[in-house]
């Protein structure tokens, strides 16, 4: 069902999904495709560019990869048989390092990289399918993909304790999910190509432009191509929901809402009429707009966070029922904890809020002054 701020956008390609195996072409050279997730958010949105590499092949660059399980593979080899043009893929560009952008990033570059029967050098690697992506993103990743705690088991519930969760339940499930991470992002490619905010890639006839931006993730990079009025935003700027932006056990006083604003804020610079590419949901006209609609969100949570702490002091998970007017799943409560953090430690910094560690050894936070 679309909603009032949905209704300002302009969605192209009308209700047009592409199914499992299938591609839609949205620009010249630039292709659609959907991998299903097994989460509240059940999709992402991954992408074929065509390109050409240094020594003239032609094929594909493919933009994030969905998560490694069996059901995302057999779905990209119909993609591989149905939607490449009987072209290969010459590399893998990834946003950033979460599980359904980065999962199965390894095996795809081990699927078209070097033949098992190559005859060439093993130290000759001109035509291996190399990953792009951000410095800081694969090196967190590459750690991630190591740790059996992290994201979840107790550093995590220990984490969320401190922020209010007490239901003894939802605590031992985290306690016993100890191995999130590496499950959906078993391994990273060793090696990787460094993408930096403002380089340009040219990928096949096209120039496109790298974004960083952060809050999101460490070093989230966003593409976009002047020439084609296209920006692939990845998880930045998403057109039905608002980004998920959460503080996490392994930086725990971290302050990423302010990062995220600024960044889709400067995304203003980029002429309005650009077609955005967004990782969940369809692509949609209206990247002011949207823009302008998440700041608002986020100001209004800032109100609601505020009022609530003026009557008593708050916790995150207190907060829940404020900011998420919905029933959550243990899932969905991991992500929104973090968000409610997020929020606490944005009204922290500005001033507005101070913490309060209660005799519970739980941080609450009271309004300043």
């Amino acid at each position: 069902m679309t909603n009032s701020l949905e209704s300002q956008l302009h969605y192209p390609l009308g209700e047009r999904l592409p199914g499992p195996g299938e591609v839609i072409e949205v620009a010249p050279g630039v292709r659609w495709l959907r991998m299903r997730l097994p989460f509240a958010l059940d999709h992402i949105n991954l992408w074929l560019l065509r390109d050409r590499a240094d020594d003239g092949r032609e094929g594909w660059a493919v933009v994030d990869c969905g998560i490694a399980n069996d059901a995302t593979r057999a779905n990209w080899e119909q993609v591989f048989a149905n939607g490449l043009d009987g072209l290969p893929v010459l590399r893998v560009l990834v946003t950033h390092m979460h599980p359904d952008h980065i999962g199965l990033a390894n095996w795809l570059c081990e699927r078209w990289g070097r033949p098992a029967d190559s005859t060439r050098p093993v130290f000759d690697d001109s035509q291996d399918c190399r990953l792009w992506i951000s410095g800081t993103d694969w090196n967190a990743a590459r750690i991630a993909s190591g740790l059996r705690s992290g994201f979840a088991g107790e550093p995590a519930v220990r984490h969320f304790q401190r922020n209010g969760m007490s239901n003894p339940e939802w605590l031992q499930q985290l306690r016993q999910r100890s191995s999130y991470y590496n499950t959906l992002v078993p391994e990273v490619p060793h090696k990787y190509r460094r993408l930096m905010d403002g380089m340009h890639v040219t990928i096949g006839d096209q120039e496109w432009v790298c974004i960083a931006g952060y809050g999101h993730a460490p070093e989230h990079i966003a593409f976009h191509c002047p020439a084609l009025g296209v920006l692939i935003s990845g998880d930045m700027v998403l057109p039905r929901i608002s980004t998920n932006v959460s503080v996490i056990d392994l930086e725990p006083e971290a302050n990423p809402l302010p990062l995220y604003l600024s960044s889709i804020t400067e995304m203003l610079a980029l002429p309005a009429d650009t077609l955005v590419l967004p990782s969940h949901g369809r692509p949609f006209l209206g990247l002011h707009t949207r823009i302008e609609q998440l700041c608002q969100h986020h100001d209004e949570r800032f109100a609601e966070v505020l009022e609530a702490c003026a009557e008593a002091p708050q916790s995150a998970f207190d907060l829940l029922p404020v900011l998420f007017k919905r029933p959550l799943d243990l899932h969905q409560t991991t992500f929104a904890l973090g968000e409610s953090i997020a929020h606490l430690h944005a009204l922290q910094s500005r001033g507005q809020l101070r913490p309060v560690a209660g005799a519970d050894g739980v941080l609450r936070f009271a309004l300043a002054g």
